[in-house]
């Protein structure tokens, strides 16, 4: 009998432990990148004559994103055909299908583009590299690159070397390839390796079509100014700033009708002089007004008192660029409607603000009235913005207070001689308290004049200040907040931030943030002394 029970129990046991041994716990996670184990032809060989390279790894890998990771320097006129594509294997195959040049070093930089089939290791710009010379190729030159602006990183970046040899043209960058390539080793840094001796071109492009050319209705261009030698310059770090020109002034599609009486013409380039005059027969009531759009490139042509069916008119720049026909078809006018931009509160340093969506032609005070909280009359002063969309109305604010404006039926009055309807709007103001004040001095400023921004923490500037000498910049009645500081070399005096241009030489003005954030706080003075580094 115990000799049963113990046969019972020992089945027992041996189910139970087989119930709970389920399924092995895996092993660590495999880190490791891809390691190559040979190359056919050698890596690094001379004398280089064959139209097929095959590169083996350790284990099965992947190749992602090739095309836009794949950087072959000097580029090649036809695109060598490579795989694996989409199929794990131990091997890379390149099938070239280009003549290679005599005596030079070719370079194929894979980028990220390399992963373990497992885990999505990354060999790290892995590259392969040959001569059809005697030697290879040795040099190198480097540097860093941001966006010229915000001075953020860009994303796969190519840097560019062009031979400047006595051939050399400016236009080359639009039309020929370049002699030697390069990448970004990190966010920031980038190089060009295995190139040799000479004068060259240092070029960098956002280079969107990944054909190697500049395009500059796509792409960002950076340059150095004047030409670099190598080896003397291997050594040097060159700084690139990516920026977009402004294109050549240009209509590129025809005007269009929106509405009755309102036609949009869209433009690229400057629009400085850019004017449109109707040449159809016209009665002598006939009235147009221009705006141009803050937003888009887009001039908005208001007209009125005009019943045809198409109107002809000139677009001129200084001169006549072109005569159009529009067809009118619609038959209704845009409506007006005026909303106030203020919502519950008004900031001490904002201003008062209506937005229009027809062009404001008038404004009648005696139907406008500002009360404060006791029912007394404010006074105000009214301002159409430039752009004829924003009726603004400047007052001297009380802290904590509470206003109501009224404006009864035709206080406003647009193009077309419609008037508004009755608004009502109640808001209200803060206490100086609730507010923060900066009172702010920059150090080692290398030029004046400057332009001052005052940013949140999203990078929208929320106050903007010109100095020509150094001075303190108050910020006064500012919201509790972070905030950073950006300052513009505004070279040309103009009061704004310039880009660049390639072809007239131009970079763009220099940019600089301050490193500090500002933690301003309600009722609280911040004295900031800030140094240029």
């Amino acid at each position: 009998m115990s000799y049963r029970i113990t046969i019972i129990l020992f089945l027992l046991l041996l189910h139970l432990s087989c119930a709970r041994r389920g399924r092995p716990e895996g092993g660590p996670r495999d880190e490791d990148k891809p390691v190559l184990v040979k190359t056919d032809p050698e890596f690094k060989s001379i004398h280089f004559d064959a139209d097929e390279i095959k590169i083996y790894f350790d284990e099965y890998i992947k190749l992602k994103d090739l095309s836009s990771q794949l950087i072959i320097s000097p580029p090649l006129k036809y695109p060598p055909v490579i795989s694996p594509q989409g199929t794990p294997s131990k091997k890379i195959t390149i099938k070239i299908k280009d003549t290679l040049q005599e005596n030079t070093t070719y370079t194929f930089n894979f980028g990220q583009s390399i992963i373990d089939n497992t885990e999505g290791n990354v060999l790290d710009n892995f590259k392969y590299i040959f001569s059809t010379g005697d030697f290879i190729d040795s040099l190198q030159v480097k540097g860093t690159i941001k966006d010229a602006f915000d001075l953020e990183m860009i994303e796969n970046p190519t840097i560019m070397l062009y031979a400047a040899d006595s051939i050399f043209k400016d236009s080359v960058i639009y039309n020929e390839k370049p002699m030697y390539v390069g990448s970004t080793l990190d966010s920031v840094n980038w190089n060009i390796t295995n190139i040799k001796a000479g004068k060259y071109l240092l070029l960098a492009l956002n280079d969107n079509s990944k054909n190697y050319k500049f395009n500059p209705k796509e792409d960002k261009i950076a340059f150095h100014t004047g030409f670099i030698e190598v080896p003397v310059d291997s050594t040097t770090s060159f700084e690139m700033k990516l920026f977009n020109e402004i294109l050549p002034f240009k209509i590129p599609s025809r005007p269009k009708e929106i509405s009755k009486g309102h036609i949009i013409i869209g433009y690229e380039g400057k629009a400085n002089d850019f004017n449109v005059h109707t040449i159809s027969e016209k009665p002598s009531d006939y009235k147009t007004i221009s705006v141009f759009d803050v937003k888009k490139d887009t001039l908005h042509y208001w007209f009125k008192n005009y019943d045809k069916d198409s109107i002809l008119l000139s677009l001129n720049k200084q001169i006549a660029l072109d005569t159009v026909r529009v067809r009118l078809k619609s038959k209704e006018i845009d409506s007006m409607e005026v909303k106030s931009v203020v919502s519950g509160t008004l900031h001490l340093r904002d201003t008062l603000k209506l937005t229009s969506t027809t062009p404001i032609i008038k404004v009648d005070t005696s139907r406008i009235q500002l009360l404060n909280k006791d029912s007394v009359k404010v006074k105000y002063n009214t301002i159409i913005s430039k752009s004829k969309d924003e009726l603004l109305l400047d007052f001297e604010k009380e802290e904590s207070h509470k206003y109501s404006l009224e404006m009864l039926p035709g206080a406003i009055t647009d193009f077309f001689n419609i008037e508004s309807d009755t608004i009502q709007v109640n808001f209200s103001t803060k206490k100086s308290t609730d507010y923060s004040a900066i009172f702010l001095t920059l150090n080692n400023i290398k030029s004046y004049p400057i332009i001052i921004d005052l940013m949140n923490e999203r990078g929208e500037v929320i106050v903007q200040k010109y100095a020509e000498d150094p001075q303190e910049y108050k910020y006064i009645n500012i919201p509790p907040s972070r905030y950073k500081i950006r300052i513009i070399y505004d070279v040309n005096k103009n009061k704004k931030w310039d880009t660049g241009n390639y072809l007239l030489q131009q970079q763009p003005e220099e940019v600089y943030y301050f490193k500090k954030v500002m933690t301003a706080k309600a009722n609280w003075e911040l004295i900031e002394p800030m140094t240029v580094e």
